[in-house]
């Protein structure tokens, strides 16, 4: 794909943006988005596949969802989780999530969700339309969700050491996509050397450990069996339980890494996703105008958003949709293993072969998207301006292994997008434009950027 393309929306004539540079580690991977559709590579005596297009990743993913179910062992996340915690963060999550997704944890989600999108617009009020950069704000909000699921309540936005855990977090999303890690993943050795990117991702892991352990400690406190107020209370109810099975993997231990790898999950996403959106809006003002547009007539004089709102907002479903197609959060999906040999389009692929689904060359496939370079909402729209869903549009995976967070992730988007949009008005300084190069980490996220947020007249 040509890095100099030019890109426009179809419906706007106010911008024409440079197509952002993909990373070296995406190029060498998309490099042949709609050549082979599968191809095999060795990283660092890694047997690994890449499955490339939307029809590859269904046919795996969707087709044979059993078969394309494990994770691979690699040394990085052994060392890092120190293994045994994934089916019983797995087990314990599941519990959360169908909660969640149930009729009553929908309704008091979405009503947790409003009231923090009030603190959240309030502290964007506090800089009264002048340049701010949105990631702290944006990431204490949708942060602030995921500890209600797991410690039962919020942080405030001038918590330091909580604010200090989440940089850390974020950094080792970015640190664990490094040429360092794959490093280590084909050559566990290095870990002895006193130098590498590898060494910081592990002293950030061991400062966070500590920080976990501490803070676990407190909402355990007052706790009373078979009771739970949280996720903690939960998984301790787990490990006594099954304090006789000496194979069991519930333990205090493993309680500490998955509360990290689900504030990971519970954040890094969302976050940038709605920090690409806040973007877009301020990029192409003739796009937010239509959000704006609709988010009046459909909530006269002020009313908040809810999620019964959602269908009688198809152009926000459009806008929401397009910036998780055009942006794809996660390019490369999380990776996954073989549980048995598999036959895809012709080719064997072995028992235990890591397997990456390229998330980002579905979002791309000419065969599904027209113009899949220009960024343009309408795509989901139909004729009459009604949603239309896409198949080839998988932003949070496919299958056995899709995404568990994906029901409150979209809970998330919209409420905090229309009821920010339905307050502010997004603008950059005249001539300020930011770079649309994304960083590169397990996930892209946008390069730090500000942004004027004007209170809209009611």
């Amino acid at each position: 794909m040509d890095q100099d393309y030019p890109k426009r929306c179809l419906c706007n004539q106010d911008w024409s943006l440079q197509m952002p540079a993909v990373h070296d580690a995406i190029q060498m991977i998309t490099s042949v988005l709609f050549s082979p559709q599968i191809f095999s590579l060795d990283l660092g005596g890694i047997s690994t596949v890449v499955l490339n297009g939307f029809d590859a990743i269904k046919e795996c993913l969707s087709h044979q969802s059993e078969v394309f179910a494990d994770r691979p062992s690699l040394p990085l996340f052994v060392k890092m989780t120190k293994m045994g915690g994934g089916f019983a963060v797995l087990m314990v999550a599941v519990k959360s999530v169908h909660f969640v997704n149930s009729n009553l944890g929908q309704k008091m989600f979405e009503r947790k969700i409003s009231e923090e999108c009030m603190f959240f617009l309030d502290a964007i009020d506090e800089h009264k339309g002048k340049l701010f950069n949105p990631k702290h704000l944006i990431t204490n909000a949708v942060s602030n969700i995921t500890n209600l699921i797991i410690f039962g309540e919020r942080f405030t936005y001038d918590d330091r050491d909580f604010q200090h855990m989440i940089e850390i977090f974020s950094e080792n999303v970015e640190l664990a996509a490094s040429g360092w890690a794959f490093l280590y993943n084909a050559f566990p050795c290095i870990e002895y050397l006193p130098f590498g990117k590898h060494q910081k991702l592990f002293r950030n892991a061991a400062e966070v450990y500590v920080f976990l352990l501490r803070i676990i400690e407190r909402f355990s406190q007052g706790r009373v069996c078979q009771s739970p107020r949280h996720y903690i209370d939960a998984y301790l109810d787990e490990i006594e339980q099954n304090v006789s099975d000496k194979n069991t993997s519930f333990s205090k231990e493993n309680l500490i890494f998955s509360v990290g790898e689900l504030i990971i999950a519970g954040t890094e996403t969302t976050t940038n996703a709605l920090r690409w959106a806040i973007l877009y809006m301020s990029l192409y003002p003739n796009i937010q105008g239509g959000v704006h547009k609709e988010i009046d007539s459909v909530l006269p004089n002020g009313r908040p958003p809810t999620l019964e709102d959602k269908q009688s907002m198809p152009y926000v479903e459009a806008v929401l949709h397009e910036v998780l197609r055009f942006c794809t959060i996660v390019p490369l999906g999380i990776f996954r293993a073989t549980s048995q040999d598999a036959q895809v389009s012709g080719y064997t692929i072995p028992k235990g072969t890591m397997v990456i689904t390229n998330l980002y060359s579905v979002h791309f496939d000419e065969k599904y998207w027209s113009d899949p370079g220009i960024f343009c909402p309408d795509r989901f729209l139909d004729s009459n301006g009604n949603f239309i869903r896409r198949e080839a549009f998988l932003p949070f995976s496919l299958g056995r292994r899709h995404c568990l967070g994906e029901q409150l992730a979209r809970m998330e988007l919209f409420l905090f997008f229309t009821t920010l949009l339905q307050r502010f008005h997004l603008q950059f300084p005249k001539g300020c434009l930011p770079s649309l190069s994304p960083k590169l980490g397990m996930t892209l996220q946008p390069l730090p950027y500000t942004i004027c947020a004007v209170r809209r007249q009611p």
